[in-house]
């Protein structure tokens, strides 16, 4: 007689053993690794380094697939909707997970925390907040002190509406009770650039597009927004000394997402060559050279810190009243 403990225990023995055939025989042929970024960005950059390395680990290429456009939605909307089989994957930003939902609301076409599953975290971005080099400022409780004697009189760039660039500078209104204006500019690159001209008063950007202006002594980084100091920087201190501000901390990330149906072996299976190929010192080296901090999470760690991230983001843009453009 078939008892229901045996047919349960049955299905059970079925599921484990598709769960390891997946696992074993992953992969077969070359993962798509899809960008909503154009060439040359942080992601990409990501995306095309790890390839390496993770191919080692997987026998099988990372093909780099540049899609961007509508603020990486097309990228996250079409590995959102592909085939939960681990073939397709997505290399995002914290925008299109964690922020676009509070930023676009009914015109979403996907559920990022349903139909995209997180793999691994690969590093994170502080934003630089940078000054004119003649400005009186030259550190995070000097940077407060200016605002705050001069309300209504300032403004911060950044490189567009809604990303973490901006949002931390929100953050940092909110919680020191300052009111700096936000300016937004298609690209960090000019939002620094303006900020050397006096245009703007300050910017939160990424090291990449404030470097050069440091360098030729036009900007001065007066603070970061993570909560330690950036390798390329260290006497530039975080933004959460300054007094009033000892829990503040923004940041920008990277991360590898797949379908939200993928099975849990395949995912744990890119999860442990991406963590292994992010483990290589010679990876680490390229990646803060870059500017980006080499950061590992596992797939349920990092599950956490996306919710967790979701909501500080979806806070900020409500709080300070954040619409996207169009």
């Amino acid at each position: 007689m078939i008892t229901r403990r045996h047919l349960a225990a049955t299905a059970g023995l079925v599921l484990a053993s598709r769960g390891a055939r997946a696992q074993g025989g992953f992969p077969s042929r070359p993962i798509r690794a899809i960008v909503g970024y154009p060439p040359g960005g942080g992601v990409d950059i990501v995306a095309r380094l790890i390839g390496e390395p993770m191919r080692s680990a997987l026998g099988q290429p990372l093909v780099v697939e540049n899609r961007p456009g509508a603020s990486a939605m097309i990228a996250a909307q079409a590995v959102a909707k592909a085939p939960g089989d681990g073939y397709t994957l997505l290399f995002a930003a914290a925008g299109e997970i964690a922020a676009n939902p509070a930023l676009y609301k009914e015109r979403m076409s996907y559920d990022a925390e349903r139909e995209l599953a997180p793999v691994t975290l690969c590093g994170t971005v502080p934003c630089l907040v940078v000054v004119p080099a003649d400005l009186p400022v030259r550190n995070p409780a000097e940077l407060i002190a200016y605002a705050r004697a001069n309300k209504g009189t300032l403004s911060f760039s950044s490189s567009g509406i809604g990303n973490p660039q901006h949002l931390a500078g929100e953050l940092m209104n909110r919680m020191a009770g300052t009111d700096v204006l936000h300016v937004p500019y298609r690209g960090s690159v000019p939002a620094v650039t303006d900020v050397a001209s006096g245009r703007v008063t300050m910017s939160f950007s990424s090291l990449g597009a404030a470097l050069p202006l440091i360098q030729e002594g036009k900007l001065r980084p007066v603070a970061v927004t993570s909560r330690e100091r950036m390798p390329q920087l260290p006497e530039v201190a975080p933004l959460r000394e300054a007094p009033g501000l000892e829990n503040y901390e923004l940041v920008n990330w990277f991360g590898i997402f797949a379908p939200g149906t993928t099975p849990a072996p395949v995912l744990e299976r890119l999860a442990t060559a991406a963590e292994a190929a992010l483990a290589e010192p010679s990876l680490s080296a390229k990646l803060t050279d870059q500017g980006i901090i080499p950061r590992r999470l596992s797939t349920t760690a990092f599950r956490a810190f996306v919710r967790e991230e979701a909501g500080k983001f979806a806070a900020i843009i409500r709080d300070a009243g954040i619409t996207a453009e169009g």
